[in-house]
């Protein structure tokens, strides 16, 4: 009675189910929700714990080091996926990462304190509180890549076109209760119990990342094992494209390079992360220079839960019908025609209450509309290309544009120093508006050539790569 009536509800916003299918995408969206609860109470702790041991300033830095840390782990985690099965491979990182959050919940009890004692360390103590800030940037980085990544991966290996385009969005939707409810009460611990430290916050995420393990054992034990099926596994050309994957150290990368169709997927998921990664610098600037302490960690966690409840409120007005009847092209395109106007109001205005709105609605039409339209286009690819080459796209992609974007904020602080506050600001800004335009009218005919091509593979019923 209560899935009938659960049934209606969603039907006008994401489209008819058939009862097991509902429940299987019931079950995906409570472990999404896991997964994004925890990922943005991380996102907020990665930041605020970073400014409080290292500094706002070498937030940079700290992108170059992730992109450092995530080569190595890439490649280990293409070899573990030749060696385990799609479901003990997720079951390996819930415990590896449950088991590296409650350490660094350790290492933060001796290392955080009020910030005129951290100011005050000297020699090994500064070098010790400094490399516990890095390496914990660097872990939440990898985390928000990896298992996030290989929970799509999975799903898009479950999942067929048709039922992608409204599982998807309910799953997401579902996703953004986790994403509400959990980085807004739990980044606020320390400020409930007068707290120095954010090990408390840690040590739930890891309980938290530890449940994954069950809830992801759970869903395969009682979903239908029709239900489960690939694209792939019916398509006509599967044998011969599965022929053409050869094994080795960088299999993924070679996968990426060889496909200008997940060159494409690259480049739309690099332009976005570029863009926003401007915008988030800014935004972090203005944030650390009004708030400080739990104050600081409290008010970002307010905006991960404004970025969910926008992206829930998106989902629940209907903004998945968009791809069921428009499809997967307008969908993709419609994102850099939003970005782009977004773009057009940052370069325009400068303040922190803009800023945040203008993060929050990015982030959040991105996780409503673009993302579950992008995690379709890797249904009609091989199985090598949804795990092992959207690893790289995921990760080194994502994360190496953020790099990129990292790069371009690095020439704000020598700007001011050679032309002033005001001038060089204005410098800063007439230089990433130029690289801005044309990256998103770039990412305007990839998305156009994505669209086409995803489409003309499941009219075909063939494998793309």
């Amino acid at each position: 009675m209560i899935l009938k009536v659960l049934q209606a509800i969603t039907r006008p916003m994401f489209g008819s189910f058939e009862r097991e299918e509902f429940k299987k995408f019931l079950r995906l969206g409570l472990i999404f929700a896991t997964i994004i609860g925890t990922y943005w109470t991380l996102r907020v702790l990665k930041k605020a714990v970073f400014y409080k041991l290292v500094g706002a300033a070498f937030i940079p830095f700290a992108k170059t080091a992730s992109i450092i840390g995530l080569i190595p782990l890439l490649i280990f985690y293409n070899k573990l996926l030749d060696r385990y099965p799609r479901e003990k491979m997720f079951n390996i990182l819930a415990i590896a990462y449950g088991s590296l959050f409650l350490l660094v919940g350790g290492l933060l009890l001796i290392t955080q304190a009020a910030p005129e004692v951290i100011a005050a360390r000297t020699g090994w103590a500064m070098i010790g509180t400094q490399a516990v800030g890095y390496g914990w940037y660097v872990l939440t980085e990898t985390f928000g890549s990896l298992v996030v990544a290989l929970f799509w991966a999975i799903s898009s290996d479950i999942t067929s076109p048709d039922s992608a385009k409204k599982g998807f969005y309910l799953v997401t939707a579902l996703a953004q209760a986790g994403g509400i409810v959990l980085p807004n009460y739990l980044s606020k611990i320390p400020q409930y119990f007068n707290l120095q430290t954010d090990a408390a916050v840690l040590f739930v995420t890891a309980l938290l990342t530890f449940s994954l393990y069950f809830s992801m054992n759970w869903f395969f034990k009682n979903t239908p094992k029709k239900l489960l099926e690939s694209f792939s596994h019916h398509a006509a050309n599967e044998k011969e494209v599965e022929k053409e994957q050869e094994p080795g150290f960088f299999e993924g990368l070679k996968i990426l390079f060889r496909h200008k169709y997940l060159l494409g997927i690259f480049a739309a998921i690099s332009i976005y992360e570029i863009i926003v990664t401007i915008f988030d610098f800014n935004f972090d600037l203005l944030a650390n220079a009004a708030y400080s302490g739990a104050e600081l960690t409290a008010y970002l966690g307010s905006y991960a839960s404004y970025v969910n409840i926008v992206a829930c409120i998106c989902l629940l007005l209907g903004i998945s019908n968009i791809t069921r009847w428009l499809g997967v092209s307008v969908a993709l395109v419609l994102m850099p025609v939003i970005i782009g106007g977004a773009f057009i109001g940052f370069i325009s205005i400068h303040n922190l209450q803009f800023l945040f709105w203008l993060m929050v609605s990015s982030k959040a039409i991105n996780y409503a509309l673009n993302g579950p339209a992008m995690k379709q286009l890797y249904i009609p690819t091989s199985k090598d290309a949804r795990f092992k080459a959207q690893s790289w796209i995921e990760s080194f992609g994502s994360r190496g544009a953020k790099e990129s974007g990292s790069i371009i904020n690095m020439t704000l602080n020598p700007l001011v120093s050679r032309f002033g506050q005001i001038a060089g600001r204005i410098k800063y800004i007439n230089l990433v508006s130029g690289i801005g335009l044309v990256l998103v009218s770039c990412w305007f005919f990839v998305a156009l050539f994505l669209g086409r091509t995803y489409n003309k593979a499941i009219a075909e019923k063939k494998i793309i790569c």
